[in-house]
């Protein structure tokens, strides 16, 4: 097998073309801010916005993996290809997934029209990794007709996921204390479809009951409730009818101006997240700053006063 080029517009012509090897280094640079990752983004970019993209989240054991699951069967019935990105708690020490590509989807891994990749959380609140937008990117670029973001699933603070894709799916399960708290939460406002999982469990008619007056009585502006079962794999052609009308019903438009907002919020959460690093690593390796630090400490400086040293030496000023 023929070693796989490291320049990045080749990278990206390869990507394009559905070179699967292609598409799994790209993922990895985007992921891992590989140096030549910005050139490859570049080159991928023009080609990107054409695959649907759908998020799934909700809270754990909740069935958002075998729901996934249902998904991916569901899309490929209907002769459409799907690119999958899950993001996965990470380790506290190794900051790697934890083996999410091993255990999902397995019943798809001789299918060239599907293609799986996981990535750590890293710590990132919100249910989603840094790399997981450009990773989709790279997904859409390479021609998936579908990209499928299944995110962490932390409860409420699993929001940021409504930034990256053009349908939002929220799991929940009855008999659940975590679901019914999910309700009441901020991961509420986001979803366009939800999902009643394992409806074949009991307690399903009241935690319906729970749903439809805490999804509103406005019809145009409540989210679609599909009830799903993985025990007999009812639902999932509903379910993803539900995602197409909805999708649908934003439009092509709607579409753009949902993925644009969500991009501008990426950038500003992105440059953030780069400047806290700079920050931290002044704080760890800076002297004058850890003088600061430790007269902070002993009560001799306030915060504001070491705040403003450490905007100082992290921009070069001091």
């Amino acid at each position: 097998m023929a070693a796989l080029t490291r320049e990045p517009e080749e990278l990206a012509r390869l990507v394009v073309a559905g070179d699967r090897r292609a598409i799994a280094r790209a993922i990895s640079w985007v992921e891992d801010e590989h140096p030549a990752a910005a050139a490859l983004v570049a080159a991928i970019w023009p080609h990107v916005g054409r695959a649907m993209v759908v998020g799934l989240t909700g809270p754990p054991g909740a069935g958002k993996s075998t729901l996934l699951g249902a998904l991916v069967r569901e899309v490929r019935r209907r002769g459409c290809t799907v690119g999958v990105v899950a993001v996965d708690p990470s380790s506290p020490f190794s900051q790697g997934a934890v083996l999410g590509d091993r255990v999902r989807l397995v019943e798809h891994d001789t299918d060239a029209a599907v293609f799986f990749r996981s990535m750590g959380s890293r710590g990132r609140l919100g249910g989603i990794a840094e790399g997981t937008v450009l990773a989709a990117a790279v997904l859409d670029a390479a021609g998936f007709d579908v990209v499928l973001i299944e995110t962490v699933g932390a409860g409420q603070s699993d929001i940021r996921i409504a930034d990256l894709v053009d349908v939002v799916v929220l799991a929940l399960q009855p008999g659940s204390g975590d679901s019914v708290q999910a309700i009441k939460a901020g991961v509420m406002e986001i979803p366009d479809v939800v999902a009643l999982t394992k409806r074949d469990l009991p307690g399903v008619d009241h935690f319906r009951s729970e749903l439809r007056l805490a999804l509103g009585t406005d019809p145009e502006r409540a989210p679609a409730l599909v009830e799903t079962s993985a025990v007999n794999g009812e639902g999932s052609a509903e379910l993803w009818d539900a995602v197409l009308s909805k999708r649908a019903v934003l439009g092509d438009d709607g579409v753009r101006a949902r993925r644009a907002a969500g991009l501008e919020r990426e950038i500003v959460a992105g440059v953030a997240a780069r400047a806290g690093a700079r920050a931290q690593q002044a704080i760890d390796a800076d002297p004058a700053v850890g003088v600061a630090i430790t007269g902070l400490r002993a009560g001799h400086l306030d915060p504001l006063a070491v705040a403003r040293l450490l905007d100082a030496r992290v921009r070069g000023e001091a």
